[in-house]
């Protein structure tokens, strides 16, 4: 452990990672925190208003494999800090445009900009941690952005009987605009590091990682769609309540986060991840009877912390993977992921208006398939895996790149 941590703490990248993941996490924390409350109160939108904006957020996780060619122009990193960048603005503009249409147009903004940053933050922790630190690095980021949204709920719960929405909007994506500038000029690479393969990759042994990321895009827009809108709707949240609740949300994955990383070292991916199904088949469920406003908060912490236990299905693929598949196949494997996340909002807005147990419902089956198809990771592992080779930190390159 001592020389991963060492591993960790002399890494550019990392530093690099940490940046950008806190500046991302500050906007889709402040994005999440204040909109289900301005869509609501503001613009006065209603459950299939939610769904098609949900679902709109989601359309450029389908179309983030376009990252592959954008490579051919640009280093990965440099596409990380302009996808914070992107974010920023995304962020800043949302209280100028106070209606449906202006809605769509700024969450777009703000999701191509958090969605290709993302593809290639997992891109850039496979490629330059070895398989036993990559579980270490994404708990420990997880762990660093759950610290970054507690200190923007805070900000959010002080600031907002003084602020109008606009003006904290445009506070906080002009903040990240300005991390996201200096992140520029900063030269991370390694040249030791594989060279990605920059075209589209599909495999057929990669099957499994492609399922199960699938059906995570599922669940996962179940949760982000519907789970806060719960909170507002039927149990009345103001935002200084979803405030306190995302506090107290982060600071559980604060300290837990790191855990998960070490657990997926320790016991292995199909553990952790059958952990993790197991216990959401419970929480959506509970999501459809709750009738507590304290139980339906206690869900949706449950529910946060499981969604950290995914990391494992990046390492998953890692012992599996080619080096030079990581990026294509990170990008495909978002793109993969978001063909439900495009369909699954809408669907579950509308049956949102027959029964909004609906849609919860549908969680807990999808968790069960999924708790199925991890069973299989063992034997992924035993038959395409690769063996663990350490990576070393060459000197930076003396000449800049782009």
């Amino acid at each position: 452990m001592a020389f991963h941590n060492e591993l960790i703490k002399n890494s550019k990248m990392y530093r690099f990672l940490m940046l950008l993941t806190i500046s991302s996490a500050v906007g889709l924390q402040a994005w999440r925190t204040l909109f289900d409350n301005f869509a609501v109160n503001v613009v006065g939108l209603e459950g299939q208003h939610i769904g098609i904006i949900q679902s709109v957020r989601e359309i450029p996780g389908f179309l983030v494999f376009l990252v592959v060619f954008v490579m051919l122009l640009l280093k990965e990193h440099r596409i990380s800090s302009l996808s914070i960048l992107v974010l920023g603005i995304g962020v800043g503009v949302v209280g100028f445009f106070p209606s449906f249409t202006g809605l769509i147009a700024t969450t777009l903004i703000m999701s191509f900009g958090f969605h290709y940053y993302e593809t290639t933050n997992q891109s850039l922790t496979l490629q330059y941690f070895d398989k036993k630190t990559s579980p270490i690095v994404f708990g420990r980021l997880r762990s660093l952005a759950a610290a970054t949204n507690i200190g923007v709920g805070i900000f959010i719960l002080v600031v907002a009987a003084y602020f109008s929405y606009k003006q904290i909007y445009l506070f906080i994506g002009g903040a990240i605009v300005i991390a996201s500038l200096w992140s520029l000029t900063r030269n991370p690479e390694d040249r030791e590091v594989a060279h990605q393969r920059k075209r589209i990759i599909l495999r057929k042994k990669y099957w499994l990682y492609y399922l199960l990321t699938f059906l995570a895009g599922a669940r996962r827009q179940i949760f982000v769609a519907f789970a806060v809108f719960l909170m507002v709707k039927k149990f009345e949240y103001s935002v200084q309540g979803i405030a306190v609740l995302f506090i107290i949300n982060n600071v559980v994955n604060y300290f837990l986060s790191p855990l998960i990383g070490k657990a997926i070292v320790r016991f292995g991916e199909r553990k952790v991840l059958s952990l993790e199904y197991g216990s959401l088949i419970l929480v959506f469920i509970g999501y459809a009877v709750v009738e507590s406003q304290i139980l339906a908060a206690g869900l949706y912490i449950a529910d946060h912390i499981f969604f950290n236990f995914a990391i494992a299905i990046r390492t998953f693929f890692q012992k599996v993977g080619e080096p030079e598949d990581i990026a294509p196949s990170m990008s495909a494997g978002f793109a993969i992921n978001h063909i439900a996340a495009v369909v699954f909002p809408v669907c579950g807005g509308l049956l949102w208006m027959l029964d909004y147990r609906i849609p919860f419902i549908g969680g807990a089956v999808l968790s069960l398939v999924s708790f199925i198809a991890v069973q299989q990771i063992t034997g992924q592992i035993r038959r395409h895996g690769r063996p663990d080779a350490e990576i070393t930190f060459s000197p930076p390159p003396s000449t800049s790149s782009k």
